[in-house]
């Protein structure tokens, strides 16, 4: 090495550019370790937001399903938001046992049928009645649970005695998450309503599947507000224990099946069935 005026050594020239060549080499090395990092915590980022995003697409299709719509927009109203889009996977399908099928359903009632108070309940422990839907797809017989839900089974017995299901539409059907079809309405509409509402009976206990295939339970719009809409399980599905369960479906549950293997309007996962499912009388005995 030469020295420089101030007395401290130099590097030759070409030792200078050998370091020059070495800390370039070292920088690009930097950035490139910057870049991966950067792009790892991005996609970090991705994975979170996608799963954060999937839970609460969940979350609302549960929430939007079982309420009926109403005064208050009871949403199931579970069953109000947007409505869901086509989704781009295959539609599921659910195999049925007896073969199923419709004619064109009648013309749907258009006359309001109101009352100021629930009926009170006159039945008996021991009673066993049994509500039969007759529908433009089949008959579906329901097992009520009057020991269980004495004042909703009463309600419901009250409705169909005075016609108020007869030439009604089911209004609504879901695929994903939660499998039910939702009737009951005769607004179809999501809104409709006796003009009373019972309060909450034989409510689920516990996590899982807490709605069991076959199982029938009262759509609300929140705690103690049960009127006419009401759902049929027709898959096991997973719900906050917030439905009146009143009745089991003893024969006729491939008729929510078949109507489920149809699809809904559009290919969304919820909204109304594309096949329609109108009760043209409701009786109980």
């Amino acid at each position: 090495m030469s020295g420089n005026k101030d007395g401290l050594p130099r590097q030759s020239t070409a030792s200078g550019a050998k370091r020059q060549k070495e800390l370039a080499r070292l920088k690009v090395e930097r950035q490139a370790v910057r870049r991966q990092e950067r792009s790892l915590r991005a996609k970090r980022r991705g994975r979170i937001v996608a799963a954060v995003t999937s839970v609460a697409i969940v979350l609302a299709a549960v929430t939007y399903l079982l309420w009926p719509g109403g005064a208050k927009t009871a949403s199931l109203n579970p069953l109000v938001s947007a409505t869901p889009t086509a989704s781009a996977t295959p539609k599921p399908s659910w195999a049925i046992s007896t073969p199923v099928s419709c004619v064109t359903p009648p013309a749907l009632r258009t006359d309001k049928l109101s009352w100021t108070k629930a009926p009170v309940s006159t039945l008996k422990a021991t009673d066993k009645p049994v509500l039969t839907l007759t529908t433009n797809c089949g008959v579906i017989k329901i097992d009520l649970l009057a020991s269980a839900a004495p004042k909703t089974v009463s309600s419901m017995l009250f409705l169909a005695k005075h016609g108020y299901f007869d030439r009604t539409k089911c209004h609504r059907l879901t695929t994903a998450g939660i499998y039910v079809v939702q009737c009951g309405d005769p607004t179809a509409t999501g809104s409709g309503g006796p003009g009373y509402s019972v309060t909450d009976e034989n409510l689920p206990k516990g996590t899982g599947v807490n709605y069991p295939a076959g199982t029938v339970a009262m759509a609300n719009s929140g705690p103690n507000t049960n009127g006419s809409q009401f759902f049929i399980v027709y898959a096991n599905t997973t719900l906050g224990p917030n439905y009146t369960i009143w009745g089991h479906v003893v024969s006729g549950l491939d008729i929510a099946k078949y109507v489920a293997n149809q699809g809904v309007v559009g290919g969304a996962s919820d909204g109304a069935p594309s096949q329609p499912l109108v009760i043209s009388k409701a009786l109980g005995s």
